[in-house]
């Protein structure tokens, strides 16, 4: 591995959405400023949508870490990564979440009336609910209708329960379905998640390299970084990938910086990548610098 190699106490671009690692990109902060005024408006549903490997769950986990957890919270939360469930084992996994005991778990009569009865007394105590579903794109329709049912838990004054949609761009495409219409009517605030910027991408690097410990010059230059966002079209995973099998490279060449090959054949190597999105760019370089790289 190249970590003592660059100087290095962890993986710069594992792929694990570690909140330290996290990087305030534009589309990050304006989600998570639209996440927090939605939750504390106490609106029933927000979407938030994103194409792969744009940073969802890292922004969901943020969400969480930020709303707190326990009974002493502002917020109670509930987080299902994986929402392909049937509606009661939904209905099942929110109140498992929740630690919300069911006597009945096959009576979808009893698990609403049991969640709206905790639910009932978490507003008391001042605190709100928020259920956080991730990947919900893969949701069955049958499901996201269930969703609907949540929303009817409110008091006179304020809903019981909010929940919040992470997905694809499919997810809008599901929830377009005439018989989603009630559903889709409640979503008072979305949020698509961009890609990053040249600059974000180049600023990015850097900061994922020195929460890794990196101190010195930079090992991304910005041709290079300019480059690498080329190939990866400033997703952020795609970045990811690309950067650490740049780094491989370098460090087997002895190199203590990535040059332009090297991103180039790590972008070749990658599925979903731009293949050789920059060899232009790369003979224009060599012709005024005159640098080979």
């Amino acid at each position: 591995m190249y970590l003592h190699h660059f100087g290095l106490s962890a993986a710069p671009f594992a792929l694990m959405p570690d909140p330290a690692f996290a990087f305030s990109s534009r589309a990050q902060r304006e989600a998570l400023d639209t996440l927090v005024l939605a939750v504390d408006d106490g609106q029933g549903f927000i979407k938030i949508t994103g194409e792969v490997g744009t940073g969802k769950t890292l922004l969901c986990r943020r969400f969480l870490g930020r709303a707190g957890t326990g009974e002493q919270s502002a917020y109670r939360t509930a987080y299902i990564p994986n929402p392909c469930l049937s509606p009661r084992t939904l209905l099942l996994s929110i109140a498992r979440e929740l630690k919300v005991r069911i006597q009945d778990v096959n009576s979808d009569s009893e698990i609403l009336q049991a969640l709206n009865r905790s639910l009932l007394r978490t507003a008391a105590r001042g605190s709100r609910v928020v259920v956080c579903l991730d990947e919900a794109q893969a949701m069955p329709v049958e499901t996201l209708e269930a969703l609907r049912l949540l929303s009817n838990l409110e008091t006179e004054k304020s809903k019981l329960i909010q929940v919040v949609l992470f997905g694809q761009p499919e997810l809008d495409e599901k929830l377009a379905r005439h018989d989603l219409r009630q559903l889709r009517s409640r979503i008072a605030f979305d949020y698509h998640l961009h890609a990053l910027s040249g600059a974000e991408t180049e600023i990015y690097l850097a900061h994922r390299l020195r929460v890794a410990g990196h101190r010195g010059s930079a090992v991304f230059p910005p041709p290079v970084s300019n480059a690498l966002h080329r190939a990866a079209r400033g997703v952020p995973r795609l970045v990811n990938i690309i950067a650490h099998k740049s780094m491989l490279l370098a460090y087997g060449q002895g190199g203590t910086k990535v040059n332009l090959r090297q991103v180039n054949a790590a972008a070749q190597d990658t599925p979903h990548a731009r293949r050789r999105p920059f060899q232009r760019f790369l003979s224009l370089h060599w012709l005024r610098s005159g640098v080979h790289t």
